[in-house]
């Protein structure tokens, strides 16, 4: 059986409306590929608790999140399955630098389909695309 993964991305927008957009390290599963950065929903956590913990440890920033799911979807890989929780967040504190990360960019949304995208991030992306703003 696969291992099925539960983990949280944040959706940050800056104040030109433009979203940040993490690349993954070649150490990485599913390396070189872009994603909205966040990570595993640890045991008893709620998922916006974890958001903001994985954004502390990931970007050394801290956030803001909206109180609502923006995007949930489930993809199977190869070897495991994820549950991939987007939440918009907003940052409070702090300049976004990428520890785990090759790269991080702030990127328009009308763009955003320029990059290889992990595939778990792909609904995400295309509701950012096709959203009124």
């Amino acid at each position: 059986m696969k291992k099925h993964i539960k983990v949280v991305a944040a959706i940050i927008e800056n104040e030109q409306g433009e979203i940040l957009c993490a690349l993954r390290s070649p150490e990485m599963s599913i390396p070189n590929m872009w994603e909205f950065p966040g990570g595993k929903v640890e045991t008893n956590e709620d998922i916006y608790s974890a958001l903001k913990r994985e954004i502390e440890e990931e970007l050394n920033c801290k956030i803001e999140t909206s109180n609502k799911v923006y995007n949930d979807n489930t993809h199977e890989y190869e070897t495991f399955t994820i549950n991939l929780i987007s939440i918009k967040c907003k940052i409070v504190e702090g300049e976004p630098t990428p520890n785990e990360h090759s790269k991080l960019i702030w990127f328009k949304r009308e763009n955003l389909a320029s990059l290889k995208w992990a595939p778990a991030d792909i609904p995400a992306v295309e509701q950012l695309i096709n959203e009124k703003v």
